[in-house]
């Protein structure tokens, strides 16, 4: 039974910022020793912090195993309350730099491929163009349904998603959803593709050419099957499977290939890479465009910069 602690008079002087850091380390790299190597400090050294963090918290923080240590529940309860703090902080010291030099600072996000290749090279140039020192740190990530563990780790400031139609109404307590626009799939080919000046063309032609999808169970490749079986043929013949948007701009332009393309995709880059979209209409699914955030997560003054940025491009897709 851990003893009852007088905040003010225990913990306000004896839990020290370094600690909590020390603490941290040895959570995230689950071992005492892998920790002091990290921080620089001796074995002996981080095991006197974390105890005397045991001692005056009065609870056990690891469960000590051969192979290392994990949080007890006290443990993983400082960790979860302790990430807060110190991201409120660490917002705290951009906010500064930010204030001391409007013109800087720095964003973390993160997004899929496709997002990455329509809507944000425009927000980037936008932004750099008003504030020409900020960084954008921007992580590949797949964003179909709300599981961001580097935003609820607070590694990602934001996430522009590109969601599952039901993924807002599911994404829990923690996570605000702000849709931007509705998306859809439209299939594209290289404008010297034999298809491209066709004013009508059939599923049946397309059949045995060959496809470029993304993997099985995206949405990209679950509405091609589905119009497929609509009217009663089989799934297309795939010869790639891939989420770049690169690979498949590139492919097209040989003239030899097919794929799906989200339409803000394809409309952000049909003059820039010659692509051609083909008159078949494929089945309708709303497919939401959305900034996600952490709630009641005070964002730094550049990264509101960047989000009203974002808001502002995407109008006209709405």
């Amino acid at each position: 039974m851990p003893r009852k602690l007088n905040a003010d008079s225990q913990i306000g002087r004896r839990l020290r910022l370094r600690d909590l850091h020390v603490f941290f380390t040895v959570v995230q790299r689950s071992s005492m020793a892998r920790a002091a190597s990290h921080l620089g400090m001796s074995q002996p050294a981080v095991s006197e912090v974390i105890a005397n963090l045991e001692h005056a918290l009065g609870v056990r923080l690891f469960d000590r195993q051969p192979q290392g240590v994990i949080p007890t529940v006290y443990g993983r309860a400082l960790l979860k309350r302790g990430e807060a703090a110190f991201d409120e902080l660490k917002q705290g010291v951009r906010d500064i730099a930010f204030l001391a030099d409007p013109s800087a600072g720095e964003v973390r996000l993160g997004c899929p491929e496709s997002i990455a290749a329509s809507i944000l090279p425009a927000v980037v140039e936008r932004l750099v163009e008003k504030h020409p020192r900020v960084l954008m740190n921007v992580t590949q990530v797949s964003t179909a349904t709300l599981e961001f563990p580097e935003l609820r780790q607070r590694q990602f400031d934001l996430v522009l998603a590109r969601l599952d139609e039901h993924a807002g109404q599911t994404s829990g307590d923690d996570l605000q959803v702000e849709t931007l626009f509705i998306d859809k799939l439209v299939l594209a080919a290289g404008s010297n593709s034999k298809w491209a000046g066709r004013r009508s063309v059939t599923l049946a032609e397309l059949h045995d050419q060959p496809w470029i999808l993304t993997p099985p169970a995206t949405i990209n490749t679950a509405l091609v099957n589905q119009a497929f079986r609509a009217v009663g043929l089989t799934d297309p013949r795939i010869n790639l499977l891939t989420f770049s948007v690169h690979l498949r701009t590139h492919l097209l332009a040989t003239g030899k290939f097919i794929t799906a393309l989200p339409y803000s995709t394809f409309r952000l880059n049909a003059r820039r890479f010659g692509l051609k979209k083909l008159p078949i209409e494929l089945p309708v699914r709303p497919w939401p465009v959305a900034i996600v955030t952490l709630k009641h997560r005070t964002q730094s003054p550049v990264a509101e910069r960047f989000i009203e940025f974002v808001r502002e491009f995407t109008k006209s897709m709405a």
